[in-house]
C-alpha cells in the first residue's frame, strides 16, 4: 500500500486508517479508521481550496464551491481510491468483505480520507497538502469532471439526451439491517451504457452508478460527451 501511495506512512498508522469499523468490531473493538477519517476531510477540504483559489482568479465564489464540492465528494474520492487499487487493502469484517465492501464508495472515500489524516500524522501539514493534491491531480485536470462528479445523475441524463438516448432507468435494491443499510443502484441507458454503483442511501448509490456509467460511456467514445456552455 506505501508503495501505491508513493509515500512513507508509520505502519501503525497506516494500518489504523485501513481499519473499518466493521473489522474492529469483529476483533474485540480494536480502533477504527473514523477519527482519522475526521481528521482527514478536514485537511482534503483546505488544500483544495486553497489551490482552487489561486489556480481560478476569475472564478466566482459560486462556481469555487461548486468544484470543492465535486473534489473532495465520496464518488470523486472512490474513484481516487479506485485507480491505486486501495479496495484490497482496506481491513474489513466478513459481512462487509461478502457484500463487496471493497468496492463501496462509502467505505473507499471514507478510507482515503482516513489515509490523509494518517499522513498529516505522521509527516505534517506540507506533506500532507502535497500528497492530497497529488491524490486529486487527475480530476483537476478534466474540468467536465467537476460536473459530472457534483451531479452525476445530471450529467448521465444530459450525455442521454445528447446521444438521441432514452433517460437513464434506475434499480434500487438495499441489503443489511435498518441502522445499518447498504444500498445498491443499477442504472441503464439503452444503447449506450449500464453501470452500478453502491452507497448508504439510495440517493448515493444512485449517484456512484451514474458517475460509473458517465464515466464508461466517454471512455468508450470521447464524442459521447454531452457539450457543456
Amino acid at each position: 500500500m506505501q508503495s501505491r501511495l508513493g509515500i512513507d506512512i508509520d505502519p501503525d498508522l497506516l494500518t489504523l486508517a485501513l481499519t473499518h469499523r466493521s473489522y474492529a468490531y469483529e476483533h474485540g473493538g480494536i480502533p477504527t479508521n473514523e477519527r482519522l477519517e475526521f481528521l482527514g476531510d478536514s485537511i482534503l477540504g483546505q488544500a483544495v481550496t486553497v489551490k482552487l483559489f489561486r489556480d481560478n482568479p476569475r472564478v466566482d465564489e459560486g462556481g469555487l464551491a461548486k468544484r470543492r464540492a465535486s473534489l473532495v465528494s465520496s464518488v470523486a474520492l472512490a474513484e481516487v481510491a479506485r485507480g491505486i487499487g486501495l479496495g484490497r487493502f482496506v481491513l474489513l469484517g466478513r459481512g462487509e468483505t461478502q457484500s463487496g465492501g471493497a468496492d463501496k464508495s462509502s467505505i473507499l472515500a471514507d478510507t482515503v480520507e482516513a489515509i490523509i489524516g494518517a499522513v498529516y500524522l505522521d509527516a505534517g501539514g506540507d506533506v500532507a497538502t502535497e500528497f492530497v493534491l497529488r491524490l486529486v491531480e487527475p480530476l483537476f485536470d478534466d474540468p467536465d469532471r467537476f460536473g459530472a462528479a457534483m451531479d452525476p445523475k445530471t450529467s448521465l441524463q444530459e450525455l442521454a439526451a445528447h446521444n438521441g438516448a432514452p433517460a437513464p432507468q434506475y434499480t434500487v435494491t438495499d441489503t443489511g439491517p435498518d441502522h445499518s443499510k447498504t444500498f445498491h443502484a443499477v442504472v441503464s441507458v439503452d444503447g449506450l451504457v449500464t453501470a452500478d454503483g453502491e452507497g448508504t442511501s439510495k440517493k448515493n448509490a444512485e449517484m456512484a452508478a451514474a458517475l460509473k456509467a458517465w464515466t464508461l460511456a466517454n471512455a468508450r467514445d470521447p464524442r459521447a460527451r454531452a457539450s457543456r456552455s
